[in-house]
Formats: C-alpha cells, sequence, structure tokens
C-alpha cells in the first residue's frame, strides 16, 4: 500500500476516516440487536436470528396507543438478556417510565438509566458526553454493550420555546426542525464510532392534500435521514385473553432500511406483560416459504405431524425445532435482502 495514501489520511485529521478495506466504523454494520421477535428480526435484518443495527438510529413511528414505548421496551429487555454486562442510557420526555414498568416486564433495573430531558438541546447535550466519555475509554477494549433510547422526540420542546412559554408567549420555534437535523448529525457519527444504537420513537401524522392517504413522520426531515431504519407501527387489533384485552398484534412496516426490502410488513403480537412474542408470525412465513402447508383446517409439518394454530400457538417450541427454524432463516434471507454481498454481511454481522 502506498506510503503517500496513508500519510495523506493521517493528514486530515479525521477520527472517523479509515481504509475501506479494513472496515468503516461509522457505515459498517457491526452486528444486531434482538427485538425479541422472529418475523421482526428477519424484517429488519434478513433473518430471524438478526435485528436491528448494532451502531445506527433506527426510529419506531406511529401514531398514539400503537405500542411503541412497549416495543422500546421489549428491546431494551432483549439487549440486556443478551449481553449480561451491558447498559441502558434511556432518554425519556413523557413521564411514562418507572422502575414499576421496566420490573413487571423483567428488566433489570440496576442496569437502566432513566434520563429525563425536556428540549432537544439537552437530549443532544447530554448524548454527547455520554458517547465522549464511552468512546474515550480506549483503555478498556471490551467495553460493555450500552444502549441508547430517546422515548419520545415528538415530546421534546426547545430552549426558545420553553423561554417563549415562561415569558407568556404563544408563538411556535421555526428552528425546531434545524435542530433536530443538528442534533441527529452529531449523534450518528458518534453512535457509529462507538458501535452504540439508539432506538428513537416519535409520532406519525396525516399529510393533508395527499392524493393518496400518506402517513409522515413529525418532527422535520431529520430523523428520516440519520435514522437507518424507520417500523412504522399500526395497531391491527387487540388480542383478547378471557374476555379482557391482554395485547394487540402490531404491523410493524419497514419505511427505511439499509440492508433489508423497504415496505415489507410483517405482524407482531405485543403482549402487554409479556413483550412480543417471539414466536408470532412464523406460522406465516413458514407456510409462504412452503416448509408447512395448511391442510384444510390445520398445518402440516414436515415430520407429518398436523396441528391447529391455536396449538401451535401455545406450545410453539414444540413445533418450531431448530431444523424448522433453520429453514426459515434460510428463506427469509431470499425474502427480505437486497442481494447477495448483503446475505454474507447479515451472516458476518450476526
Amino acid at each position: 500500500m502506498s506510503n503517500l495514501f496513508n500519510s495523506l489520511l493521517k493528514e486530515i485529521d479525521n477520527e472517523y476516516a479509515g481504509i475501506a478495506d479494513e472496515g468503516v466504523e461509522a457505515g459498517d454494520v457491526t452486528g444486531f440487536i434482538g427485538t425479541g421477535s422472529f418475523s421482526l428480526n428477519a424484517l429488519l435484518s434478513g433473518s430471524i436470528y438478526g435485528g436491528l443495527p448494532a451502531n445506527k438510529v433506527t426510529a419506531l413511528a406511529g401514531e398514539p396507543s400503537t405500542g411503541k414505548t412497549f416495543y422500546a421496551i421489549n428491546i431494551v429487555r432483549q439487549f440486556l438478556r443478551d449481553n449480561a454486562d451491558g447498559f441502558v442510557f434511556y432518554f425519556e420526555s413523557e413521564s411514562a417510565i418507572s422502575k414499576q414498568m421496566l420490573t413487571d416486564r423483567g428488566i433489570d433495573t440496576k442496569r437502566v438509566a432513566v434520563v429525563p430531558v425536556a428540549t432537544i438541546q439537552e437530549f443532544r447535550t447530554q448524548a454527547v458526553k455520554i458517547l465522549d466519555k464511552y468512546i474515550e475509554d480506549k483503555a478498556n477494549k471490551e467495553r460493555p454493550p450500552m444502549l441508547f433510547v430517546l422515548d419520545s422526540l415528538g415530546n421534546l420542546s426547545t430552549d426558545k420555546e420553553m423561554a417563549d412559554i415562561a415569558d407568556g408567549k404563544d408563538t411556535r420555534d421555526m428552528t425546531r426542525a434545524q435542530l433536530v437535523r443538528g442534533a441527529f448529525r452529531v449523534l450518528t457519527l458518534k453512535l457509529g464510532k462507538a458501535k452504540v444504537p439508539l432506538i428513537v420513537t416519535n409520532h406519525v401524522y396525516d399529510v393533508v392534500g395527499s392524493y393518496v392517504p400518506t402517513k409522515k413522520m413529525g418532527g422535520g426531515s431529520g430523523l428520516e435521514y440519520a435514522a437507518s431504519t424507520i417500523l412504522f407501527l399500526s395497531k391491527k387489533k387487540d388480542k383478547d385473553k378471557d374476555g379482557s384485552v391482554s395485547g394487540a398484534i402490531i404491523t410493524a412496516n419497514l419505511k427505511k432500511a439499509r440492508l433489508t426490502i423497504e415496505n415489507k410488513k410483517v405482524e407482531t403480537l405485543l403482549d402487554y406483560a409479556d413483550g412480543l412474542d417471539p414466536y408470532y408470525g412464523l406460522i406465516d412465513l413458514a407456510e409462504k416459504f412452503g416448509i408447512i402447508k395448511k391442510v384444510s383446517t390445520r398445518y402440516e409439518f414436515p415430520d407429518g405431524i398436523k396441528a391447529f394454530e391455536s396449538v401451535i400457538q401455545l406450545n410453539p417450541e414444540k413445533y418450531f425445532t431448530q431444523d424448522i427454524l433453520n429453514q426459515i432463516d434460510k428463506k427469509c434471507k431470499e425474502e427480505f435482502l437486497y442481494g447477495k454481498s448483503n446475505v454474507t454481511d447479515v451472516e458476518d454481522a450476526a
């Protein structure tokens, strides 16, 4: 390799720059964070064993009561289960998170820091401080994994808006969208370098005057550009158990992705007590891929066993053996990934 090439690279003094052959810290997907749902993992990464990118921004968008916070909490739980020494900074602007809520969902609260934030500037400043300190700890090559959550972007104010309210002014802060863009411009590179994922919940609104009914995320274009992955969540129906609502079937629509094909959808079951059902949606995928087939009112598996859907859902581990899961995983790469190179990326990062 040319010495001139290396000397020129050093000359620009850019901490994020590097030889592409050696990997690009801010650009490469360095692994995946499991969501707790096999089908959702496949939608996001092309593998039921994958999940959301481990060093990128992922947006969970939807109307009120579509389960955005529950989704985020479920991913936090899965992250802590998969990383025994990992920890989470949960930035929240809605005063909705409590120790009891986290404990009830099986989360180790000793490894979660809940950080109330009121403004975009406050979130940006505190997140950057944490990331800089985390990156500076170069002596500790085996730094414990860290996860950021912002819940929610839509509820964050600005310093100007807070000052105007204090002064009794009722004027809209026209700089908000610019502040959001600036915050994510700074955070995106730092998150990539630190290999820290950020989950952001956000609201959506109907686009007025659109020829076709269209929903768009609030807060301007900042999050749209910064997010590696954008999921639009919509509640399909509530799930009843013994006459009471215990959860909801939520459709996850992939609006933006780096690895997988956009506008693909999967259905997930969000149980309000237990979180995301790991196996929900696998019956549909397995049938679509021809791994199992529906015979009258039952599903037939490769070994000849037949069972009703309700029976399979009660004991999914019995029917979705490791061999069946591997067959589904292989087909998911063909279903959700863009190209052959990305198949290798997922296998290497998983």
